[in-house]
């Protein structure tokens, strides 16, 4: 693929691309196409972003060089994930149209495997190359599922191994993504590309704590001096916040007093009873003025949590790689995850955080109360932290997917 006058079309059925991170089903995927589209835009290739429209399909300048196409498919209004697979057809004829009417395109990339569903087929029909992202993998969700959710149904089991069969490339965000996909998605090895994502390094930075940490606890009601433990993200079963939530009782009981847990993010649709369920448990362990609920961020207000905070806890069963943890150190504040996700990739462990072996909640408190009461350790580690994460930039990224998409002729 040439690389200046090219024309890219990203598609993200389910979701917005312009959606806000952490509301609905908007997450890290959201925040990987706006900046790759931004950063393909610099480079001289045109980008088309291709969504459903829950109202009347319309074209939006994102900026120079990237264009929002929301397409028809079913009726109006929001569709349940879980159902959007039968509008699929109907979203690939949306796409094939603007293919062929509107220029055409050198590349298909979609994202998320109903994307991919619905696109695959286009590409046949246009003759051009197709690319797969999955970002959350079926296989590897139900390895590592939450008690009491429900695992990923075998029509999408069934859909990713077809298009990892498929597919001309495969990007996985990190080595464990890659592995799961040839291992247990069967995927040619040839086909499967590393392409992690990266992090906005002039936003999330340590130089905004100061003025962060003041408008942070002013609007959340935090008094000065008490640590801020963030924990951001989607709020459903995966994310297990009830994990984070259950380990500030544990560092309450080791230390006679909590730091203040910040759970930034919305309820994904259907989980709704979860969050809920968060704030009632938060009261039966005596936590509940020690939690704060603050919603979904914009990315400034995200930032300004991150800078504001002495430690960011995520406690997901399942991560392709783990974008708040880059997010997180750039801004300088370590992290605590689990060493079953790909966070094993996204973290340095003893440079941007530790990592976490069990899901016993006393584990974890542990571990922040490291992070805690070491002042001279996390003050180097936030100093290794941003370190670790400047390694990771949106400009390799796309740099590096443009490199894929130029091998496939």
């Amino acid at each position: 693929m040439r690389s200046t006058g090219a024309r890219v079309a990203m598609v993200s059925m389910h979701t917005s691309p312009i959606a806000d991170a952490g509301t609905r089903d908007s997450g890290g995927m959201n925040v990987l196409l706006l900046s790759v589209a931004a950063q393909f835009a610099s480079r001289g290739v045109e980008v088309h972003l291709l969504t459903r429209a829950e109202g009347e399909p319309v074209v939006r300048e994102i900026s120079d060089g990237v264009q929002l196409h929301e397409l028809r498919a079913g009726g109006p209004g929001p569709i349940d994930k879980r159902a959007l697979s039968v509008v699929a057809d109907e979203f690939g004829e949306s796409v094939a149209e603007l293919g062929r009417t509107g220029g055409g395109y050198d590349v298909i990339h979609a994202h998320y495997w109903l994307s991919g569903i619905a696109t695959l087929p286009v590409a046949i029909e246009l003759g051009i190359p197709f690319v797969q992202s999955f970002h959350t993998v079926a296989a590897m969700k139900n390895r590592t599922i939450a008690p009491g959710q429900e695992p990923e149904p075998e029509a999408r089991l069934r859909s990713e191994m077809f298009l990892a069969t498929q597919a001309n490339a495969l990007l996985a965000g990190s080595a464990s993504e890659a592995s799961a996909l040839i291992d247990e998605v069967g995927a040619p090895p040839e086909r499967v590309w590393v392409v992690p994502p990266g992090v906005d390094l002039g936003l999330f930075r340590a130089d905004r704590a100061p003025a962060a940490s003041e408008s942070v606890r002013r609007e959340l009601g935090i008094g000065l001096g008490r640590p801020i433990i963030a924990a951001a993200g989607r709020v459903q079963p995966l994310k297990d916040q009830a994990l984070a939530i259950r380990a500030l009782a544990e560092l309450h009981a080791l230390r006679g007093w909590a730091p203040v847990l910040v759970i930034a993010g919305e309820s994904t649709p259907g989980d709704a009873g979860y969050l809920a369920s968060l704030r009632e448990l938060s009261v039966q362990l005596g936590v509940g003025d020690d939690v704060r609920f603050a919603g979904a961020l914009s990315r400034e207000r995200l930032a300004d949590l991150f800078a504001a905070a002495s430690v960011t806890i995520l406690p997901s069963h399942s991560e392709t790689f783990g974008l708040v943890a880059l997010e997180s150190a750039a801004s300088g504040t370590p992290v605590v995850g689990s060493r079953n996700t790909g966070l094993v990739e996204s973290v340095a462990e003893g440079e941007s955080g530790l990592l976490v072996d069990t899901r016993e909640p006393r584990a974890w408190a542990e571990a922040v109360t490291v992070l805690l009461d070491e002042q001279g350790a996390r003050d180097r580690m936030s100093v290794s932290a941003r370190h670790h994460a400047e390694g990771y930039t949106w400009a390799a990224t796309a740099a590096a997917m443009l490199g894929v998409y130029a091998s496939l002729g």
